[in-house]
């Protein structure tokens, strides 16, 4: 028995699964001796007809069911000269069902020989081929696979993929300036086929037995901690794995580079290691010790021991993905894992701690309890961005990070509003649709229902129904009904941890009735049609509410975008409703769960706000005269209200006048009382809906409007600019809004800001660039020197010399928001070559790009110029690609660039993207934007004009 076994065993006995792990690894340890017994087993030679052929075998996009594999033990051997790689790799298998075919998952590979192998000896196998499904078929005239255990094996090889997916090349460079290679991996959602033979589907959970062998000059890295190192001939060496737990093929992983590492261990004796190119060694440190505290916070919450002996982090040099969770070895871009306390912000050290909490959140929802199909995406990435937020509140509360969930949700909304949009949980079958579900449905919008249900239920009940959830259905896969069944009866149920909730007193009568108002605490609490009603349909409700008296009464529709009201009768959710009045501030809970209907206050009010600090995933519409006593109260008193229901307030009041709801100059009123908030979120979301007003315009012929929204803008935050320090003192958010405000405000040529950075600019330079600048300021001050041509070449020399990913990004941001459109043209082209800029930044700058007045025509024709190009690269369906279709054209407001970006996608064949659930999403925020151009402008116009502050 491994070590590892014993560890596993030792870690487990307070796991009510122990019996199913302790039969896991007698299993594996039965699997082991077959494969060792098999190893012996000379060679054969493939025939001279070959053994590859592509024939009409009945091939789905889904593997059959009925077969299964076990274990899988695979040798991986890439040459970074040649940029090469071969392997082999033996699975054993469970036919629960006799078959003379094997379906399973290879694309892009040579397969040199496939065999059965037997107690007596090896059967050559067939080989057919299906490039559409991404498959391959073994058989044989003679043989049939009887119900049972067998073993195949598959050698093979192929070139490192020049993308960044499956097993990829990549690179960086040396402060001397010599260019290094190294391989790496990343395999969801479907890429672990083109790295080796599987079954590459995640409710196909296997063990893995993997060796890599490599040069003296390089290390390899994988999930597991490294039993030991065997001298081959030639100088090789290969490195020998402990096996994996059970899990899902997209989530193996292996690397092959020359990095560094530093380490420490967790309270609970996990080894906790972070790997970097080494010079960048030293800005390691702060990943570690977040970690260290991220994955010891999960191991109490959960109650479920971390299960493997280490967790390493590796920052990537060429990373398409923000991060991947793969199982002990999570990975991760440069800029989402390095961190300098003299060089990097504010807003890079909560980027880095987020990013770290969700990846290793996912290593217990995601990895230990898997979905059953990509339908179901949302629970690995709902939960897993939803428990960032609560892991980094409790572990590191100084960040600040509840004052951006509301973004999260407003994000979603923004996408969910269209007629585009899908159900969280929704059908996909091939690799390109799968790859569309990687977005703001699944991620955002997922964390807010959750976040929704946990104030529906209370953060007690839920947090009990979950680890009920992850202990019930450890190394299995689940569907959404088996999340729900865990949340429901918390109090009524016998097993895992109710006890405690029951001896808190959190499940007494008293607690239950001491709710107020109308909460169904008569009924069996139905968590299921409930949560039905979020997940398997698409859009969200706006509540419309009529104060009368004492009476409230409600209503609830599909809120949509530019389609007819008609077409949504059918839509009907059950909202966990909650308010609070002029008279109290005590949160009072109504369950609506029908079209209408009526609550009752105990005494007439001034005002009532639902859905408080915007916990539910809902719009507010408030009729006949509502939103004028809440615009009262926001003038005379705004922090009557917390800073998250003033957002909340200001966020709908304009999503209701793109519908109609509401006048256009009623939400422009709203407005008016920024003048005096300070809190980021208010402050953030004023922009975030006005903003976008100008740039509408700034593509269109319309300079006048334009530079009186801007000045009008200008005016509302003045006195919130003017008390900003070019300083890194303050809180996070302090420090975050004060680069979001000097920014705007240097931007919009604002005198004092303007001088400021120019001063700051010319000294730094002067110093060349080895003056320390505040670091929650020096986008501003890189923005503003990037405006001259002397300045821009300053800056891109420095972005090319320095080892700092943060500063990297900062640098990056301030070259695309230059006027000098000549100077992007020649930064994007160059972003393709990954010379200078690596690829992997090439979509976040072609979207910045898009929004700078001087340059948008730039980003929309390299779009279409090099979309082949960026498909190859990125992947069709990948979100960099959704993030690029929709990113550079939603502030197009002309009937011609409709025509124009109709005409682009629609003469695209199928598979190249013309299908793409992102272009249906650009062609409807265009047409949205049309008409809101053409309904409002008049009544902007007029506003502004009676209107100076």
């Amino acid at each position: 028995m491994s070590a590892f076994s014993l560890r596993f065993r030792e870690k487990a006995v307070d796991c009510p699964s122990v019996s199913l792990l302790e039969k896991q690894d007698n299993r594996i340890m039965l699997q082991l001796s077959v494969l060792l017994l098999l190893s012996l087993v000379p060679p054969l030679e493939a025939n001279d007809n070959g053994n590859t052929t592509f024939t009409s075998l009945p091939f789905k996009m889904r593997l059959p069911d009925s077969v299964r594999p076990l274990h899988y033990d695979l040798l991986i051997h890439p040459n970074l000269t040649f940029l090469t790689f071969t392997g082999s790799v033996q699975i054993q298998l469970e036919v629960r069902q006799e078959t003379k075919h094997i379906f399973l998952n290879s694309k892009n590979l040579h397969i040199s020989r496939a065999l059965r192998l037997g107690s007596r000896h090896p059967h050559l196998l067939q080989l057919q081929e299906s490039e559409h499904f991404e498959q391959i078929a073994l058989s044989s005239e003679s043989l049939t696979f009887t119900r049972g255990l067998h073993v195949i094996q598959l050698d093979f090889s192929a070139n490192l993929s020049d993308t960044f997916h499956g097993f990829y090349k990549g690179t960086y460079t040396t402060r001397n300036g010599e260019v290094r290679a190294l391989a790496s991996t990343q395999f969801e959602p479907t890429h672990a086929r083109a790295a080796f033979p599987c079954f590459d589907e995640p409710g196909f959970k296997a063990n893995f037995s993997i060796r890599v062998r490599r040069e003296s000059r390089h290390i390899s890295i994988s999930n597991m901690p490294k039993l030991k190192t065997v001298e081959l001939a030639g100088g090789l060496l290969e490195d020998h794995y402990d096996v994996t737990v059970k899990m899902s093929t997209y989530l193996v992983a292996f690397i092959v580079c020359d990095f560094l590492s530093i380490s420490k261990r967790s309270q609970h004796g996990v080894e906790i290691s972070v790997y970097t190119v080494p010079e960048k060694i030293s800005q390691a440190e702060y990943a570690l010790n977040t970690a260290v505290t991220l994955l010891d916070f999960y191991d109490d919450y959960f109650d479920i021991p971390y299960p493997l002996p280490k967790q390493d982090l590796a920052a990537i040099p060429d990373f398409q993905s923000g991060a991947m969770e793969n199982w002990g070895l999570t990975t991760y871009r440069e800029s989402g894992l390095l961190f300098d306390p003299e060089r990097s912000s504010t807003s890079d050290k909560l980027g880095i701690t987020k990013v770290i909490a969700h990846e290793l959140a996912h290593q217990w929802f995601g990895n230990l309890v898997t979905m059953q199909w990509w339908n179901d995406l949302w629970l690995n990435e709902g939960f897993a961005k939803f428990m960032e937020f609560v892991s980094v509140n409790i572990t590191y509360p100084e960040l600040q990070v509840n004052d951006y969930f509301l973004e999260k949700c407003f994000t979603a909304m923004g996408v969910d509003s269209l007629s585009s949009s899908h159900p969280i949980s929704t059908p996909v079958e091939n690799p390109a649709q799968i790859r569309e579900m990687f977005d703001d449905v699944s991620y955002q919008k997922g964390a807010c229902v959750l976040n929704m249900l946990r104030d529906f239920l209370t953060p007690e009940a839920f947090k009990m129904g979950i680890i009920r959830y992850l202990k019930n259905h450890s190394y299995q896969n689940t569907v959404n009904a088996d999340l729900w069944y865990s949340l429901t009866n918390i109090c009524q149920s016998d097993d895992l941890d109710s006890g405690r909730l029951k001896a808190d007193g959190f499940c007494s009568d008293s607690k239950s009735s001491a709710s107020a108002s109308k909460w169904y605490m008569d009924d069996d609490l139905n968590v299921k049609a409930i949560m039905d009603t979020w997940t398997l349909q698409e859009g969200f409700p706006i509540i419309s509410v009529e104060v009368k008296g004492r009476e409230v009464y409600l209503k609830q529709e599909r809120y949509l975008k530019g389609a007819d009201p008609a077409k949504n009768s059918s839509f009907l959710w059950q909202v966990p409703l909650t308010y609070i009045t002029s008279s109290s501030s005590s949160v009072q809970r109504f369950l609506l769960k029908n079209r209408k209907d009526v609550l009752y206050l105990p005494a007439e009010v001034e005002w009532i706000k639902f859905n408080v600090d915007m916990r539910g995933y809902y719009i507010v519409h408030y009729e006949t005269g509502g939103w004028d006593a809440l615009i009262r109260q926001l003038q005379q008193n705004h922090t009557v209200l917390s800073g998250n229901d003033r957002a909340s307030l200001i966020h709908n009041i304009f999503q209701l006048v793109s519908i109609g709801k509401v006048p256009l100059d009623k939400a422009l009123s709203l407005s008016l009382y920024l003048r005096y908030e300070t809190e980021i979120m208010p402050v953030t979301q004023g922009f975030g809906e006005l903003v976008p007003l100008y740039k509408l315009m700034e593509k269109r012929d319309m300079a006048t409007l334009e530079h009186q929204l801007k000045s009008y803008l200008m005016n509302l935050f003045q006195r919130l600019i003017n008390a900003q320090r070019w300083s890194d003192e303050g809180s996070v958010s302090e420090r975050i809004l004060r680069n979001y405000l000097l920014l705007f405000a240097c931007v919009r040529r604002y005198g004092p800001c303007v001088q400021t950075a120019q001063e700051l600019f010319q000294k730094w330079k002067e110093s060349d660039g080895k003056m320390r600048l505040p670091a929650d300021v020096r986008l501003v001050v890189y923005t503003e020197g990037a405006r001259t041509e002397e300045g821009w070449d300053f800056l891109l020399e420095k972005y090319r010399q320095t080892l700092y990913p943060s500063e990297k990004s900062q640098i990056k941001a301030a070259l695309s928001y230059s006027p000098l459109a000549d100077k992007l043209k020649w930064l994007i082209e160059r972003g393709l070559e990954g010379d200078i800029l690596k690829t992997h930044e090439l979509p976040s700058l072609v979207i910045s790009v898009s929004k700078n007045p001087q340059a948008y025509k730039l980003a929309w024709d390299f779009l279409r110029t090099n979309w082949q190009k960026l498909v190859q690269k990125f992947d069709l369906g990948s979100s960099s690609i959704s993030r690029m279709v929709v990113g550079v054209t939603n502030q197009y407001s002309t009937r011609e660039k409709l025509v124009e970006v109709q005409s682009f996608f629609s003469s695209l064949e199928q598979g190249m993207g013309a299908g793409l659930r992102s272009v249906q999403q650009a062609v409807e925020n265009i047409e949205e934007n049309i008409r809101w151009m053409d309904k409002n402008v008049p009544l902007l116009t007029h506003w502004l004009n009676s209107h100076s502050i």
